[in-house]
């Protein structure tokens, strides 16, 4: 018997049953250069690639939301793009080039610190996958043809993959790679199938049928388990089925501590398939929606109706709550069509509010789409990364234009929308009774505010375990937060990862925070956890 503990749970449960393990074959391009009179069939044999992916993706995304994105992209100029001027201008096959592009662009969102926006990377490598197996009539393994109980164990999978999978028969999925936030993380937890992901290397030491326990609640993995083991692992499957049903039955509860305190329980978002997903979960609204997702997966700036169409789409979906954070491109988000100067230190560069400011048509265009949208539900405007009061009366002033400016045009917005700013910098947190003097509310980013408090990089392994919101000085930022907050009458929230620890959450109300924004699979963990104090 070997055992294996894992940090990573992408998805709760517990499974037993033989191992089977998934490999893909070679994917990777031919290497071969081309002629200028081979160019124009290389360009042929991608635009009838594109076409069977298209169709391929359209039939997907009739049933999941996710392959609607994933159509976005096969369909994206910036993709075709990029391979026809490989193809053109650097002689490169077809596959060659493709390989290329979707590796240029995976790695804009690899790159990035937000676990969110770097698993996109993911969903771009499954399509460039897509395209490659069309372009060498290569047949990718199908996971629908699993007839018997299998915990999947694979290097990687892709929501192409992972959507495929029968519950029936998936008990259970461990991947070396991939992250808490992936696609297939999503699709994992919506079907209820346990999952654990970035284990590290774990396929050498496997065989096909080999028995495997996994437990997704706690991290561990077992492989060969004797029969005492077995039996303790069906037990625990037996005990977490029995509370996943408690659980769902919660979710007809509001969030109310057992002396009467009214928690609000919202969800971050990127896209409106986050806002769906989240939906049956009774969330009081969304706390974070990230805007920056829809610059990222476009060719240009999205223009004032582009974002009005999803905004509004969004406030229809969850009319209770929509707080939309303004752009916040820049330190390890980038774009495709806009080049960002080299900077030494990116997160105490050119980012968030800074560029907002600097690039005034391209932030009122966004502030004119959020107003509108406002006519259709309760929405927030959150300012992100604001240092200074001149930075937010400045954002301000540019909101209060883009009112008038409607005002004159006849068009409908709420006159009375609430505008609020992250508290997610030690400059913010210090000037908080400021701040809250002139905002509607707060809402504290632990994940940066944590980085800049400790002069710690997370995404450093050799001071990464130096990375703690438990830390003395983040736990009392944010107490002096929620106070200034509260002196002034303002909600304070926050949408950090902490707001979706359970370990947290009795010292976040014992602090007097109002309303969690989090992952939707943390909800009924903290609902339940509320509850209960």
């Amino acid at each position: 018997m070997r055992q294996f503990t894992v940090e990573k749970t992408a998805s709760r449960g517990i499974a037993a049953a033989p191992a089977y393990l998934y490999q893909e074959p070679d994917l990777s391009a031919e290497t071969d250069c081309i002629t200028e009179e081979q160019e124009e069939n290389e360009i042929l044999l991608f635009e009838k690639a594109k076409i069977s992916v298209s169709d391929e993706l359209n039939l997907l995304a009739e049933k999941n939301d996710i392959f609607a994105a994933h159509l976005e992209i096969a369909e994206d100029f910036t993709l075709s793009e990029g391979v026809l001027s490989r193809i053109r201008n650097e002689h490169k096959n077809v596959q060659l080039a493709l390989q290329e592009t979707v590796e240029e662009l995976a790695l804009i969102f690899d790159s990035m610190e937000d676990a969110y926006m770097k698993e996109r990377a993911a969903d771009i490598r499954d399509v460039g996958k897509r395209f490659m197996a069309q372009l060498k009539g290569t047949q990718r393994p199908d996971l629908a043809e699993i007839s018997q109980e299998v915990i999947v164990v694979a290097k990687d999978l892709f929501p192409s993959d992972t959507v495929k999978m029968n519950p029936k028969y998936i008990k259970g999925i461990i991947t070396e790679e991939g992250g808490i936030t992936s696609h297939v993380s999503i699709i994992a937890r919506s079907m209820g199938i346990p999952a654990l992901v970035g284990v590290g290397k774990l396929l050498d030491s496997l065989q096909n049928g080999i028995e495997v326990c996994m437990d997704a609640e706690n991290g561990v993995i077992c492989i060969e388990p004797d029969h005492d083991i077995l039996r303790e692992f069906q037990e625990k499957q037996e005990q977490f089925e029995k509370r996943q049903a408690y659980l769902e039955e919660l979710r007809n509860q509001p969030a109310v501590t057992r002396d009467g305190k009214k928690i609000s329980l919202c969800a971050n978002v990127g896209n409106l398939e986050d806002i769906e997903r989240a939906l049956p979960m009774n969330l009081d609204g969304i706390g974070l929606f990230r805007s920056e997702l829809l610059y990222m997966e476009n060719d240009h700036f999205p223009s004032e109706e582009e974002q009005f169409q999803v905004y509004k789409a969004a406030a229809e979906l969850c009319p209770q709550e929509l707080t939309i954070r303004t752009l916040d491109i820049g330190g390890d988000k980038e774009l495709t069509y806009f080049d960002f100067d080299k900077e030494e230190n990116p997160f105490l560069g050119w980012r968030a509010i800074r560029i907002s400011l600097d690039m005034k048509d391209v932030f009122k265009a966004q502030l004119r789409a959020i107003l509108r949208a406002s006519a259709f539900g309760h929405v927030r405007i959150m300012f992100p990364m604001i240092i200074s009061l001149e930075e937010l009366r400045a954002a301000e002033e540019l909101t209060t234009q883009c009112m008038e400016e409607l005002e004159q045009e006849g068009m409908d917005f709420d006159r009375n929308i609430e505008i609020g700013m992250m508290i997610e910098t030690p400059a913010s947190v210090m000037l908080a009774e400021e701040f809250a003097k002139e905002v509607d509310f707060f809402s504290i980013g632990t994940n940066d505010l944590t980085q800049y408090l400790l002069a710690v990089d997370r995404g450093n392994r050799k001071v990464a375990d130096r990375y703690s919101y438990f830390h003395p000085a983040v736990v009392k930022a944010i107490a002096a937060v929620i106070a200034a907050g509260h002196q002034e009458g303002i909600k304070v929230g926050m949408c950090g990862e902490m707001a979706g620890d359970p370990n947290a959450t009795l010292l976040l109300l014992d602090l007097g925070l109002d309303e969690f924004s989090m992952s939707a699979g943390n909800l009924d963990y903290i609902r339940e956890k509320i509850l209960s104090l």
